[in-house]
């Protein structure tokens, strides 16, 4: 069992940071899309701060949760401003000699909107001269255009900088496993759950995403090493690439006239992922570790840090014992699994025995568990090294999860059975067991009332007591999903449509990427198409080629000389407007968007082996 962790609840120094320099409030802090949605609501938190902790709630989840609602702006020194409370992440505001450099500009334009008005309303109207993006997630440059447009950005009024890499990892995401990682992020973040003490209390890193329009810019000027400088409007900015961290393509930046270090998402008020619950590539935890290490080597001088979450820590010394416990926090993770991986453990195996962290390090607020968990982290670096397979010959080839069910059921004596020995282990507070069985029962017999319902109680339960905001999250959705037999999936799944914006921002040739792998091989297997794109407004071509159940998209004409069966001729923007499905191949063609050139049936027959990936598929039932 995990030692139990000494909470110094006398410790308010992260209340006073979360608060520190507060200049204006958004009252309410409730913002609306041009059409009157609601894309972001922070006020729904209030019961956070008006409400002690109840039983349902993890006493250290609702510290945390309370922190992360400070809404506003606040000056973190002269000249250095932080939107903080209108979405997952910060928004960062750096004064020049005549305008604004702009750092992480939120998820979506309209919240970005809002919190430049809120600085210009109180610090006075300037322009933005630069956006910085300092990794590749959504939630530091999906608000971009609500801070400045592409036209400032093509006319050079605007730089935008990035770290190396950053396009191509900003969009891999999203053209490849995007459909099942927002449906996973459902679960880890709760979307569908509403808020309360006995539902979303957060997720640790924040409170929630915003759900406004989403957008991208591609960066004008990149970072491609540590020591590179740059000089806008008079700031000064000292950059240190941090590749293969938190995100794959990352950088910090230290402003020296301010002594203030911006350390992007590479460390927080919390432990974070090696590994992300919604799914993604597992990061390098020895990187990550390494690289907060040069942090303080460079940065030794550092009075103010400053992230992409959470709050700010001021004073030197603080300072480096913040970057120190982060550092040690994702340096035991690794070292200690990869130690006891090398005495034959495996991952859930070696999850249950580092299951805290000591000393000093164990007590430390900065690195408890509220976004990331050691457990699912210690499996994250088992993974990168060693795979999904554990050596074991009996789980080289095991039946899919339904086919296991049964036979687990079958062998127990029955469903009736295998629920009678789940009640018992829940009435003995073996609730991990309690949740193995009850799902085994689901999955051979979807609709078994009893095996649901005491799920349903059996996940609440998990949910309620977990320091893991994504953990609690989990097992709320799944109780939820429960609960209601499967309706609200078909609801609360990623919107149908996908950003003409983002869309906008790939390259063409990360379009054609991202249909490949929508493409049904099985039934492609019986054609053999090829179609030449020709778009007017790029002078760009590309073949598409489909056979033997694979598409391949290459520049230019076939290799070969081999004809086309139809040539498309269009601007770049028709194509990404049938893709958002904001109108047909067919309607494109009739209106004059695209013309074509050949057997026009090749292109329906070529969309109808496009498949339309799953929104809404279930996770908690088969």
């Amino acid at each position: 069992m995990p030692s139990t962790p000494v909470f110094d609840w006398d410790d308010t120094t992260d209340q006073v940071n979360a608060t520190r320099g507060l200049i204006d409030r958004l009252e309410p802090c409730v913002v609306r899309n041009e059409a009157g949605r609601v894309v972001w609501d922070n006020d729904r938190w209030d019961f956070l701060n008006k409400d002690d902790c109840p039983d349902t709630v993890h006493p250290s989840l609702w510290r945390q949760s309370r922190l992360n609602t400070a809404q506003g702006l606040f000056e973190v020194v002269p000249g250095i401003y932080q939107v903080r409370g209108l979405d997952v992440s910060n928004m960062t505001i750096i004064e020049g000699e005549t305008g604004l450099v702009v750092v992480d500009p939120l998820t979506s334009r309209e919240v970005a909107a809002e919190a430049l008005g809120l600085y210009i309303r109180n610090r006075g109207e300037r322009t933005v001269k630069a956006v910085i993006y300092t990794h590749s997630h959504g939630d530091h440059f999906g608000g971009v255009l609500g801070v400045t447009t592409n036209e400032a950005v093509a006319a050079g009024d605007c730089l935008v900088i990035a770290p190396d890499e950053f396009m191509h990892h900003a969009v891999s995401e999203n053209i490849f496993a995007g459909p099942a990682m927002m449906r996973r992020a459902v679960y880890m973040y709760g979307r569908s759950l509403p808020v309360g003490a006995e539902a979303s209390v957060g997720f640790g890193l924040g409170q929630a995403l915003s759900t406004g329009t989403v957008g991208l810019i591609a960066p004008t000027d990149t970072v491609t090493g540590t020591g590179q400088e740059f000089v806008v409007d008079g700031v000064r900015l000292f950059f240190q690439l941090t590749p293969d961290t938190e995100a794959p393509s990352e950088m910090n930046f230290y402003l020296p006239d301010h002594r203030v270090l911006l350390i992007a998402e590479n460390v927080n008020h919390s432990l974070h992922n090696i590994l992300t619950l919604r799914g993604a590539q597992v990061r390098d935890a020895h990187a990550w570790a390494s690289y907060i290490t040069e942090s303080i080597r460079l940065f030794d001088q550092v009075e103010v840090l400053i992230g992409s979450h959470n709050w700010p820590t001021w004073g030197n010394d603080e300072v480096m014992r913040m970057l120190v416990e982060q550092r040690d926090a994702y340096a035991y993770i690794h070292d200690q699994t990869v130690r006891l991986m090398n005495q034959g453990l495996t991952g859930p195996e070696i999850a249950e025995e580092i299951q805290s962290f000591p000393g000093e390090l164990g007590r430390a607020w900065s690195v408890r568990g509220y976004y990331g968990s050691i457990s699912h982290n210690v499996k994250a670096v088992y993974q990168r090294y060693m795979g999904w397979y554990d050596g074991n010959p009996a789980h080289l080839w095991q039946h899919p999860p339904v086919e296991q069910a049964k036979r687990y059921v079958a062998a127990i004596g029955g469903a009736d059975t295998t629920v009678a020995t789940a009640r018992e282990a829940f009435e003995t507070g073996d609730l991990r067991w309690a949740a193995e069985l009850l799902n085994h029962v689901l999955f051979a017999e979807p609709e078994h009332v009893s095996a649901r319902e005491l799920q349903i109680a059996t996940y609440e339960r998990l949910g309620f007591a977990q320091e893991n905001g994504t953990w609690r999250n989990i097992y709320l959705t799944g109780a939820k999903e429960l609960r209601e037999a499967g309706q609200e999936t078909r609801r609360t799944g990623a919107p149908g449509k996908e950003s003409v914006e983002m869309l906008a921002a790939l390259a063409t040739g990360q379009i054609f990427e991202s249909l490949a792998v929508r493409l049904d091989g099985p039934r492609a297997a019986a054609h053999r198409l090829l179609l030449r794109w020709e778009f007017t407004d790029t002078d760009e071509v590309f073949t598409l080629l489909v056979g033997n159940g694979v598409l391949t998209p290459m520049k230019g004409d076939a290799p070969g000389g081999e004809a086309p069966q139809l040539t498309v001729r269009l601007e770049r923007a028709a194509l990404n407007m049938v893709l958002a499905q904001r109108t047909t191949f067919t309607e494109a063609i009739g209106s004059g968007a695209m013309a074509v050139e050949g057997d026009v049936t090749v292109l329906a027959t070529f969309h109808g082996l496009l498949e339309k990936p799953a929104r809404n598929f279930p996770i908690a039932l088969p």
